[in-house]
């Protein structure tokens, strides 16, 4: 018989949801807004009725024994969002016992990056790697680290932190965790569009970029000049990848892995990223360790990582 879960990832702007089997196909899905109901108790009750009118759809409630939900700041070992600072509610959030108890059912958590992690592990890339770390990039930076086949999470749940590595300690770039300097206000996609702007200002080179308001910017704008060749889009890009590769190959003398996935929005930038980065990171790397780590991007760019590592983490704990 068959075996099914409800996988959750939950975002800063939208909660997706999906029945989900131990292959990884997605049976049926749906997503609401996060930012939709006022309390965390009331967010709850939403969540709870939408996982009872999936499975009533699809005829199903007795089928699923399993909850896992992918979620920011969310602590495996606690079962709660601990001080996530991109959802509305504050504090140490008990998830897992709440949403158990409305639709009792067990209910298991990690953080959002770490499910991404869990996915590729079970569904992608990483599937025949036993050494390996994901590096989620959106509108932040987040990670999750494999060792010897088993996800790293540290004495507290928190391990694997690796947007919040301080890359230049002299930095005026605020990080949403308080602090200057950290990787994610790098590399992500209001990083990448603070250092266009900051080139922009510094420079009289032509850019199409130039005929955006600096407010109205997007990553994906600088993508798209980047594509036609604009010089300053394509400099916020080696910019970009320069930063990261040096955090990458930091971190390698870290943990030695077989191969470092890269997931998440900026992914889709292609060899725009990819391309100076594989050299940024071959120059910053120990001898030792060089030409031996692949980069590589996620191979479930088009898919929910973040859904599949939540189905994931269900089905194996």
């Amino acid at each position: 018989m068959k075996k099914y879960v409800v996988a959750i990832d939950i975002g800063g702007t939208n909660t997706e949801l999906a029945i989900v089997d131990e292959m990884g196909l997605i049976i049926d899905g749906k997503n609401f807004n996060t930012q939709s109901v006022s309390s965390f108790e009331d967010y709850i009750s939403e969540l709870s009725l939408e996982i009872s009118n999936i499975l009533i759809k699809n005829n199903m409630t007795d089928e699923v024994f399993k909850v896992g939900i992918g979620a920011p700041n969310a602590n495996f070992y606690s079962g709660c969002i601990e001080h996530a600072p991109n959802l509305k509610w504050k504090g140490v959030l008990p998830i897992s016992k709440m949403l158990s108890e409305k639709i009792n059912l067990p209910v298991v958590l990690t953080n959002d990056a770490n499910a991404a992690a869990i996915g590729e592990f079970s569904f992608g890339e990483a599937a025949n790697l036993k050494d390996f770390f994901l590096v989620t990039i959106g509108t932040g930076l987040g990670s999750g680290f494999f060792v010897n086949n088993e996800l790293v999470y540290g004495h507290d749940g928190f391990a694997g932190e690796l947007g919040h590595v301080i890359v230049d300690c002299k930095s005026d770039r605020l990080c949403g965790c308080g602090r200057y300097g950290c990787l994610e206000t790098f590399v992500s996609s209001s990083g990448v569009v603070k250092t266009a702007v900051q080139l922009l200002e510094k420079s009289e080179v032509p850019s199409l970029l130039r005929k955006i308001s600096p407010t109205e910017l997007t990553s994906l704008d600088i993508a798209t000049a980047a594509e036609a060749g604009d010089k300053i889009a394509l400099e916020v890009f080696d910019f970009t990848a320069k930063i990261l590769g040096f955090a990458l190959a930091n971190t390698v003398a870290i943990t030695s892995p077989q191969a470092i996935i890269i997931s998440g929005g900026l992914a889709k930038s292609g060899d725009l990223l990819m391309v100076p980065l594989k050299e940024h990171f071959e120059n910053f790397l120990l001898p030792l360790f060089k030409n031996k780590v692949d980069v590589k991007y996620s191979s479930l760019l088009e898919k929910n990582t973040g859904m599949l590592g939540a189905a994931a983490l269900a089905f194996n704990n």
